[in-house]
């Protein structure tokens, strides 16, 4: 069972991070998330953490979630990647009815998982059919239940347009076993995470399997946390996995540096002026992005507790501090990376996966550049 958590979802978080540790080198093997793994997500109900409250979930506030998150990615990013992602999926409950919500959320295990958006369903009596394959679907190979975000179309074909002139998009849930997957995640880093794609072939959809996301005439629950949104939630979640990557491998550098003796050289690498600095500095650099993502998360979270409004400066305020968290980040991993020398090259040490996983989060969307461009424009409408 997909348990809801008792006691407090970032000390879960740590409790299960030696394992998962453990299981590391098995999932970049397997390209999987081994049972054990998913297996203490779900008996420890982190999947769970953004879920309703009304649905026995823990709807944890956004820094908690963060937090957890942060202590899975120092054990294994692939891990954080997919916990991160299905557990923003599950926000979809808060626009579901609530015996839909329940069928999908509390029927063992639980797990919901989508992709990109793309493609479109055509409206018929009742619901909706559609072919379709999508892609980028982490965390589907634990998933009972898939989801797809498509634009709709009449009977007869007609784009169906929102009162806006936008296109109508709406998000799609189905069982997994109602889809194909298709192994095809071959990548240079979250080899774990099963970010394959899916397809389904003339296949119907209830209406009540059907949500609009990221619509507040549309929510359900009351609460602040799904007034935020899952596209900027994912940003601070991902954001937050980059960050215990950074954490993780610049520990395991210093680590080394306490160790290691130079090539050459009878003194410790610890010895080193150039090394002393450059963890010094490297260490300043963590901290300082550390400190800004959550600075910005408390904010937002205080200010959307106190008016009920996540507007579009808390958005664009999101989107910078997780953009920069992430780019930030990957230059700790590169420089922990250089510092460890051709120790690092090894799989049998902590930096080669580290460096590999890093470059791929900063290769998402929530890392894009044009984000930084989104912010300006904004800075400079600004009377």
């Amino acid at each position: 069972m997909n348990a809801t958590p008792k006691v407090g979802l970032v000390e879960l978080a740590r409790a299960i991070a030696p394992l998962i540790a453990g299981e590391a080198d098995e999932i970049e093997r397997t390209r999987r998330l081994t049972a054990a793994v998913v297996d203490a997500l779900i008996g420890n109900g982190l999947y769970r953490a953004l879920l309703p409250q009304s649905l026995g979930g823990a709807e944890a506030p956004i820094e908690v979630f963060m937090q957890m998150l942060e202590e899975i990615a120092k054990a294994d990013a692939s891990t954080a990647w997919c916990l991160g992602q299905c557990s923003v999926c599950a926000m979809i409950a808060a626009s579901l009815d609530h015996d839909t919500a329940q069928e999908i959320f509390n029927t063992p295990p639980g797990i919901l998982a989508w992709g990109a958006v793309a493609h479109e369903a055509r409206a018929v009596e009742g619901g909706y059919r559609v072919t379709a394959r999508w892609d980028f679907a982490s965390g589907s190979r634990q998933a009972s239940w898939l989801g797809a975000h498509v634009r709709i179309v009449d009977g007869n074909g007609t784009p169906r347009k929102n009162a806006d002139g936008s296109p109508e998009l709406r998000t799609i849930l189905f069982p997994v076993a109602s889809a194909t997957l298709h192994d095809v995640w071959q990548a240079i880093g979250l080899a774990g995470t099963g970010t394959d794609s899916y397809e389904v072939h003339d296949l119907f959809i209830p209406e009540r399997f059907t949500a609009f996301r990221d619509v507040r005439s549309a929510l359900r629950e009351a609460g602040p946390l799904y007034k935020i949104g899952t596209g900027s939630t994912f940003s601070l979640g991902f954001a937050a996995v980059s960050l215990g990557v950074a954490r993780a491998t610049l520990d395991a550098a210093i680590a080394l540096a306490r160790e290691k003796h130079q090539s050459l050289a009878a003194s410790a690498m610890r010895d080193n002026a150039a090394v002393q600095g450059l963890i010094g500095r490297t260490e300043g650099d963590l901290r300082a992005a550390h400190a800004y993502l959550y600075a910005t998360a408390h904010a937002m979270w205080g200010d959307l507790s106190v008016t009920g409004e996540f507007s579009a400066a808390h958005r664009s305020a999101v989107r910078l501090a997780a953009t920069w968290t992430i780019h930030q980040s990957a230059k700790v991993v590169d420089t922990a990376y250089h510092m460890a020398g051709a120790t690092a090259v090894f799989r049998s040490h902590p930096f080669e996966r580290r460096f590999r996983d890093m470059h791929a989060i900063a290769q998402q969307i929530q890392a894009r550049d044009t984000h930084y461009e989104d912010v300006g424009k904004a800075i400079l409408a600004e009377s």
